[in-house]
């Protein structure tokens, strides 16, 4: 009989996988309440850049060497980029559709993994990222003629955000786990809440100059999602952090893929969405792949 024994990195990876479609439903229900989605990203890394101001004393940032800096400098430039794609791509897409498609970042990783960390994962492993690739399938055709998957479904543009934003997280999670081995878990969080601000901040005062106090008003009217958004996302980045600490980034992104089950779920408890029981198919065949690479790696 296997014996779960409860670890930080377990606790951390739940928190993830709850934390992480919770934010989606809220940066889509702002979305849909006319918030652009710079604003919506810059705005969430600045409450929590405010938050992590007391950190900053106990932080030991003068020994760190110049490849932890030029680690922080790339994950936060391309997190900053994908986190705002995603929330395009949320804006118009479905998300018991959307959510699926981050299965193949757990490839993606795995691959920058073992050029950049040298991590090579075992053969069941791989194997259960098969099974949760094969698994959005089924999820991806859900909504097409027929119920089968069509390569059409790629020509959409909330689908093409999405797999460019899961394709900028997957850089920015081996450069993040990059980060956090030559420093510490918290030094990473505090770099990536205060960078990731100013340069969404910067991106902001480029593009939304003549909007910014249209988007201040939706955020007073809006003030409780914004909060429950920020208190989600925080929650999701430090739990992503921790269990960096503990695990290989790309099984880590593959045991991430069971909120896919929450996002299938979510979608049609907050936006009604359809075809849930397809979806939550191959969302079963996604967590059984997450499964192999719990107990096989």
């Amino acid at each position: 009989m296997l014996v779960l024994i409860l670890t930080l990195t377990t606790v951390a990876i739940v928190v993830r996988i709850v934390s992480s479609p919770l934010s989606n439903v809220f940066q889509k229900q702002l979305t849909q309440r006319a918030a652009e989605p710079l604003f919506v990203s810059s705005a969430t890394y600045g409450f929590l850049a405010l938050l992590t101001i007391t950190f900053w004393p106990d932080l030991n940032l003068s020994g760190l060497p110049a490849d932890f800096w030029w680690a922080v400098l790339i994950f936060n430039s391309i997190g900053v980029l994908g986190n705002v794609l995603l929330i395009k791509a949320i804006r118009t897409g479905e998300l018991s559709v959307l959510g699926p498609v981050n299965a193949y970042k757990s490839v993606v990783s795995i691959l920058f993994g073992i050029v950049l960390l040298n991590e090579i994962p075992s053969w069941m492993g791989a194997f259960g990222v098969v099974l949760i690739i094969a698994g959005s399938y089924f999820v991806l055709g859900s909504g097409q003629k027929g119920g089968r998957f069509s390569f059409d479904i790629l020509k959409k543009p909330e689908i093409q955000l999405r797999l460019i934003a899961l394709v900028c997280s997957a850089i920015e999670a081996v450069f993040l786990k990059r980060a956090m081995l030559l420093s510490t878990p918290m030094t990473t969080f505090v770099l990536w809440c205060a960078l990731g601000f100013l340069f969404s901040f910067g991106w902001v005062v480029l593009t939304l100059r003549s909007r910014w106090k249209e988007q201040i008003r939706v955020l007073s009217a809006q003030k409780g999602t914004y909060a429950a958004l920020f208190i989600s996302v925080g929650l999701m980045q430090f739990s992503t952090n921790t269990a960096f600490g503990g695990m290989q980034v790309g099984y880590v992104l593959a045991l991430f893929q069971t909120s896919v089950l929450l996002n299938v779920l979510f979608g049609y408890q907050f936006f009604k969405e359809k075809n849930i029981v397809q979806k939550l198919i191959g969302a079963a065949i996604m967590v059984t792949g997450a499964v192999l690479i719990v107990v096989y790696k």
